[in-house]
């Protein structure tokens, strides 16, 4: 194992296949529940793989998926995991209504609290979709009692990210005078751009040689925390195709599904690797930014 100097997290978001934002246009909200959940089986698959690596890591659970799943969020909780939010229905806040996403996430973090009996006080956007469309929501969820956030990614994608913001974890003063800590997504710069490496469809396309090479340039040698992600049904090559997606959407979805699980066991022997609430506790955070300073590139 490589001799590591920090904690890096490791986070899974807990959803299903037919939830993600790119089959968003060919699956209806409505229709959920007429589609096979696999999401179950897929996270006991990556529960046993951590006790085995004897590690504790974040699980971002979908309100939704508690709900039907009580007992899954019963199990993560039991076996020592840290349990944060994913909000409710995975909808991209940037296409939200302020009131239904406090509403919803306001739920999501109620179901959480009460099936783990434990605080809730860590939040991930679906698809990472606090931009600068969206920043309004870091107001809503310091209001909600969240005291750390994992939701922007600082690079360029046609659904996410803040181009510019920071790249290691900081502190965000709210409009309101709260301050929340961002755990920003792993990106490392290559010729002057940030180059996603934070795992997830990254994780599957790139060789991992290549993630690999990333993560460890990111981190700086070992002395700066990153964190990595990835979601059930990514350790799932067998599940149900859904017809009538665009070829984007399907390459982005499936390719590289076999390999993800026998990457992952290698990523995990490859750093060390905790909750995000270890790995912040691994470092002091120097960087504090107020909200409406997102609003622009102020990264050097």
């Amino acid at each position: 194992m490589t001799q590591s100097k920090i904690t890096h997290a490791m986070t899974v978001d807990v959803e299903d296949y037919f939830h993600v934002a790119a089959f968003n246009k060919v699956i209806d909200q409505a229709s959920w529940d007429q589609w096979p959940c696999r999401v179950e089986a897929n996270t006991h698959k990556l529960l046993q793989l951590f006790a085995d690596a004897n590690i504790k890591i974040t699980f971002f659970i979908l309100g939704w998926v508690a709900e039907r799943y009580p007992e899954l969020v019963k199990t993560i909780r039991s076996q020592g995991h840290e349990i944060a939010s994913h909000g409710y229905s995975h909808q991209l806040i940037y296409k939200q209504d302020q009131k239904v996403f406090r509403d919803e996430t306001a739920k999501s973090k109620h179901i959480l609290e009460d099936l783990g009996q434990a605080p809730v006080v860590g939040y991930r956007a679906a698809s990472y979709s606090i931009t600068r469309k969206s920043l309004w929501a870091l107001d809503t969820l310091a209001e909600l009692g969240f005291t750390w956030d994992s939701s922007i990614f600082p690079t360029r994608h046609d659904n996410y990210g803040i181009p510019g913001s920071p790249e290691e974890p900081y502190k965000i003063i709210t409009t309101n005078g709260a301050v929340l800590t961002e755990f920003p997504l792993t990106t490392a710069k290559v010729f002057g751009q940030s180059v996603p490496a934070a795992g997830g469809g990254y994780f599957r396309q790139y060789p991992y040689a290549l993630s690999r090479w990333l993560f460890e340039r990111a981190s700086l040698n070992q002395t700066k925390p990153q964190i990595f992600y990835l979601h059930p049904w990514e350790i799932d090559p067998d599940q149900p195709r859904v017809p009538n997606a665009s070829w984007f959407s399907n390459f982005r979805h499936y390719t590289n599904l076999k390999r993800c699980l026998p990457r992952l066991e290698r990523m995990i022997d490859d750093f060390e690797f905790g909750t995000i609430s270890q790995s912040l506790g691994s470092v002091s955070i120097s960087k504090t930014i107020k909200l409406n300073d997102l609003l622009e590139d102020i990264n050097p």
